[in-house]
């Protein structure tokens, strides 16, 4: 099995050194050399708290490189969670609970597009969620996947093999709305055509 490149940058020496230690003990991983992010997949950052720089760093990584993130941390409330989120932070480990095992495995769920994070934050997460579903985005017509109902309802059609003619029939609608929900949709999702739409729906989830 292929290793994982993985950066690291902590907030101080000792942390660095002994989560370097951490990871160069697992199999699984090759931990790059400071400054060298060429062909990493996954990049551990450890910090006390998410301070104003720590913040900044982290940003600044989603930025440049995008890299999934592992954040050990010694501290974290709730609130702080969403703002890590937005810093592709997919996986928190508590200092105090960091072990070779933890930190290698949520490496290499991190490189592999998944995340782990304590119960408590992946609840309050999803209280979110349901906040931003319930205040933002069902008040103008939207749901999380960016479409609307009738959006999602055409994609549905056109995903089943009917026309614009037997879509409108369908859902009571004229032809030209039909036309104006297929064309507003690729327009701004910047897809190429019905097939294109369709097609990314299906991957993402949307239908």
């Amino acid at each position: 099995m292929e290793r994982v490149r993985v950066v690291l940058q902590a907030a101080d020496p000792v942390s660095q050194a002994g989560l370097a230690s951490l990871l160069q003990a697992g199999a699984e991983v090759t931990l790059l050399r400071a400054g060298d992010r060429a062909g990493a997949r996954a990049f551990v950052f450890s910090c006390d708290r998410l301070t104003t720089e720590a913040i900044a760093a982290l940003r600044q990584s989603a930025a440049e490189t995008g890299l999934p993130v592992v954040l050990v941390i010694s501290e974290m409330s709730e609130a702080e969670l969403l703002t890590a989120v937005e810093c592709r932070v997919v996986s928190i480990l508590h200092r105090s609970a960091v072990t070779a095992e933890r930190l290698v495995r949520s490496v290499v769920a991190a490189a592999n597009g998944g995340g782990i994070m304590p119960p408590n934050l992946v609840g309050e997460l999803l209280k979110h969620i349901e906040r931003l579903q319930r205040e933002v985005l069902a008040p103008n017509g939207l749901n999380a996947s960016g479409l609307t109902t009738r959006e999602i309802d055409v994609l549905r059609l056109m995903a089943d093999g009917l026309d614009t003619n037997e879509i409108a029939g369908q859902l009571c609608y004229s032809e030209r709305t039909v036309k104006n929900v297929i064309h507003g949709l690729t327009q701004r999702l910047k897809l190429r055509n019905r097939s294109h739409a369709v097609a990314y729906a299906l991957r993402a989830g949307m239908i």
